[in-house]
């Protein structure tokens, strides 16, 4: 049960980091202004709130809630991996 607590933590750990990569870039170039920065924010702090709140409901004793709330962010992104790895993989000619 730890194994697949500690599988789905570091899928949405790195969803997280891309999320904060873009943020970061974006703040760089403009492109993260005061127009959407609300929804950045927002964004972040769901990202960061679903961590957090896996990590704690996990230390009070509940792990398959911590697991089904861990999973609420690893499939989508997992389905999204996978589909940007088929893209760039398969010899698909686009034009």
């Amino acid at each position: 049960m730890v194994m697949g607590f500690v599988v789905l933590f570091a899928i949405d750990a790195t969803i997280a980091l891309v999320v904060l990569g873009f943020f970061f870039w974006g703040l760089t170039d403009g492109s993260v202004s005061s127009f959407n920065i609300l929804l950045w924010l927002t964004l972040i702090s769901a990202v960061g709130g679903i961590l957090v709140g896996s990590w704690i409901l996990r230390a009070n004793g509940r792990p398959r809630i911590a697991n089904g709330l861990l999973a609420l962010l690893a499939w989508p992104g997992c389905l999204i991996g996978f589909f940007f790895l088929v893209l760039i993989l398969a010899p698909v000619r686009w034009n």
